[in-house]
């Protein structure tokens, strides 16, 4: 089955406490994948893995002051 994108609003809102999953720095985006599990990236963690979260997200929340390069390429 081919998931399908999900706009942004109806992904929950990232929380002021949540940590990128990678370094725990504050939460820039929040990506959910097909299975329902969620990943939580600081804004360089989130636009240097950009090219494989779209690969992998079908739903994403992004910070409204972050602009996350993957955002252009998911819908394309």
């Amino acid at each position: 089955m081919t998931p399908t994108l999900t706009p942004p609003e109806t992904v929950a809102s990232l929380g002021a406490d949540e940590r990128c999953d990678r370094c725990n720095a504050a939460g820039k985006l929040r990506v959910t994948l097909a299975g329902g599990s969620e990943l939580v990236f600081c804004g360089h963690h989130a636009n240097k893995y950009a090219d494989d979260l779209v690969k992998i997200a079908v739903q994403f929340k992004a910070d409204p002051e972050f602009t996350w390069r993957g955002a252009d390429l998911m819908a394309n």
